[in-house]
């Protein structure tokens, strides 16, 4: 009966993903239109533009949309393997076979003792929420690389530590796969593979690192939990403006330094909880690595100065490899990620006008994505600490002070 329940279960699952997937891949090429603006405008135009400059052999120095590690050319180039295709078809399905991948590696975990199929239903099930933003950017292909890392895990640390070394230097985040990683080997060949890899890049494309002064300049981005208190802002006067500002979205105006350092701010104490956390917890677990993950990687997007919609396509792989141990903790803020990602869809692209605009209808929007991944966040983080560290012993009680004992008086 079990076996049977399994093969239904597995039948569903793989139904649905090929719905969900056929009806993305439909939209991205455009045989029907999604609502609102067209999201495949980056792969067209912006990816196809650093493709061609990437091919020179060195990267877009001149341009500041270009804002990642210098891995980020692979997948801005891989659409060269299929030359039959035009840049954006091609793109478009590298990212399907990227979400192909991430799949096929929930899956084979998912059908072992103490493993579930819950995380394959949350991958297959959260991320078309997102509507077609998930095969028009590159954040699948480094998804799946996380995803691989954490699939690696505990029993092959090397090759989890160079996953997440190069998944770094694709996009910067994975390098936080390392959050609950404990043997040596993992952050040993994390630190070989980064190193080996920054200097390739350095050496073989002039520019490698100039990404990192693009990103200092960047503001508060309108869809950040800091922009909250523009959008607000602007119902009472505040004389700032949106403009599209290095790549997004950006408030421009007064006091959006004094915000944009508050969310570096936060981003420390994230760090500082993590590096607490670190010191306190007792990491026996296996499910403890994808859940250190999950949680801050949760605890860094909410505290960033951009929440660009594809940086759920992260947290949903992540929540998905978490809920695939029957032992994870981490169901509830799955859940509210799964739920952020639909709410996302709403405000970009469907609703992005109201966002820009701030009116009643995009701060709406905004309050509720941006609550549920707060609320994500410090459920995520809750949960783990009280999984792994350890309570503090109860403080002994005094010692009772001993009455000495009279002795009778003979009469």
């Amino acid at each position: 009966m079990e076996k049977n329940g399994t093969a239904r279960s597995l039948a569903w699952l793989l139904a649905t993903w090929g719905a969900t997937r056929a009806t993305l891949l439909l939209f991205v090429f455009q045989v029907f239109a999604f609502p609102g603006p067209d999201v495949t405008g980056d792969v067209s135009v912006i990816y196809r533009g650093w493709y061609e400059v990437l091919r020179q052999g060195t990267f877009p120095l001149d341009d500041v949309t270009w804002q990642y590690p210098p891995a980020a050319a692979l997948p801005v180039l891989s659409p060269a393997v299929l030359p039959f295709l035009s840049y954006a078809h091609a793109f478009f399905l590298l990212a399907f076979l990227a979400d192909v991948v991430v799949l096929a590696l929930l899956l084979g975990p998912g059908r072992r003792p103490r493993r579930s199929l819950r995380g394959a239903w949350v991958w297959v099930a959260g991320a078309p929420l997102l509507g077609p933003t998930v095969y028009a950017r590159y954040d699948v292909m480094v998804t799946a690389v996380a995803v691989a890392a954490l699939a690696a895990g505990v029993r092959r640390p090397r090759v989890m530590g160079a996953l997440a070394a190069f998944g770094a230097l694709l996009k910067v985040w994975p390098v936080l796969l390392l959050a609950g990683a404990v043997r040596r080997r993992a952050w040993a060949s994390a630190a070989v593979t980064g190193t080996g890899l920054a200097a390739l890049f350095s050496v073989s494309m002039p520019g490698a690192f100039a990404f990192l002064a693009f990103q200092r300049e960047r503001g508060t981005e309108v869809e950040s939990l800091g922009g909250l208190v523009f959008h607000v802002a602007r119902h009472f006067g505040w004389p700032g403006e949106v403009l599209l500002n290095y790549g997004s979205v950006e408030f421009l105006g007064p006091h959006v330094d004094q915000v944009s350092a508050a969310a570096l701010a936060l981003s420390g104490a994230a760090f500082g909880w993590l590096l607490l956390w670190r010191l306190r917890a007792e990491l026996t677990v296996p499910h403890t690595l994808a859940d250190a993950a999950f949680t801050a990687v949760l605890l860094f997007t909410v505290t960033s100065r951009v929440i660009s919609p594809q940086y759920l396509v992260w947290l949903i792989g992540l929540a998905a490899v978490c809920v695939s141990y029957r032992a994870s903790r981490m169901g509830t803020p799955a859940l509210m990620v799964v739920a952020a990602s639909f709410v996302t869809v709403l405000e970009f692209p469907i609703g992005f006008s109201h966002v820009v605009m701030s009116d009643r209808y995009g701060v709406l929007l905004m309050v509720v994505r941006n609550g549920l991944l707060v609320a994500a966040s410090l459920s995520a983080a809750r949960r783990l600490w009280r999984s792994t560290v350890p309570p503090a012993p109860a403080a002994p009680l005094p010692p009772r002070p001993v009455r000495p004992r009279r002795t009778p008086v003979s009469p």
